[in-house]
């Protein structure tokens, strides 16, 4: 798949030191049904960000080193099971899997824990779960520490891995981001914004697609490929679609087409 590259990455493009090392991140597509088919959580970012400004995102971001501590309260799948599917080490999935919960519940208020393996926080609109928000993103306590504390375990079984994309080289930032799926938990909404975006919505899939192949919104491509591969399921899909992919690292490269710069996917299609 080839797309145009997006001009906030072009002033990137003809840089000539050597690649930017890359920082392990996580996302997650959190999923509703909606009128116009299923909608995806989406956050504009800030556009004064030095990675992706102006984009629209899942939330998700870089892994700390305690998303990767083992005394993590935990349920589900054990990190052996991410390491298989993500081709890592059980650290790192371990890291992975906490970094997608954590930065989920900072960017929308969404968290996918419970008091234990068969439930689930309904509802996360008191003013201790947006203290805890805040708390978390300005790193004054770790994700482990704040579960143990609430009395919580992360619910790992409402996660599905998606897809394993890596930043170009030309970037200045680069991520090795893993991307996962969740459906909304009932009872639950998402809450205030974060300070890294200016807008979120629920987007129905279709709508934002189209909005983005007219010009009206911006994506970089491994969220433009996600959408459109979301698009067409339903919530009660999705999971068991993810269990069915096969996940290999995709690093876009540049290419040139009369005298057009495009990020080509190498997903086997030329769309």
């Amino acid at each position: 798949m080839r797309i145009p590259v997006p001009e906030s990455l072009r002033v990137h493009v003809d840089r000539v030191e050597a690649p930017a090392a890359t920082r392990d991140a996580a996302t997650v597509v959190v999923v509703r049904d909606g009128d116009q088919g299923i909608e995806a959580y989406l956050l504009r970012r800030q556009p004064t960000m030095a990675f992706a400004p102006g984009m629209y995102v899942f939330p998700g971001g870089g892994v700390d080193e305690p998303d990767r501590d083992a005394d993590v309260p935990w349920s589900g799948p054990p990190p052996s099971v991410w390491a298989a599917r993500f081709g890592c080490s059980e650290r790192d999935a371990r890291g992975l899997v906490c970094a997608a919960v954590r930065e989920t519940f900072e960017e929308s208020g969404v968290l996918l824990a419970g008091p234990d393996e068969h439930s689930i926080v309904a509802d996360t609109s008191a003013a201790s779960f947006q203290a805890a928000r805040l708390a978390l993103e300005a790193r004054e306590m770790t994700f482990g520490s704040y579960l143990a504390d609430a009395g919580l375990v992360l619910r790992a079984d409402l996660l599905g891995a998606w897809a394993h994309w890596i930043t170009p080289t030309f970037e200045p930032r680069r991520y090795d981001t893993r991307f996962f799926v969740a459906v909304l938990p009932e009872g639950q909404s998402v809450g205030e914004l974060p300070g890294e975006a200016d807008r979120a919505d629920w987007a129905p899939l279709t709508s934002v697609l189209a909005a983005v192949d007219a010009g009206g919104a911006a994506m970089l491509p491994p969220t433009h490929v996600t959408c459109r591969e979301i698009a067409g399921l339903t919530t009660s899909e999705v999971l068991g679609v993810a269990e069915t992919r096969t996940i290999r690292p995709i690093e876009p490269r540049l290419i040139e087409v009369d005298g057009e710069l495009f990020l080509d996917n190498d997903l086997g299609d030329d769309a």
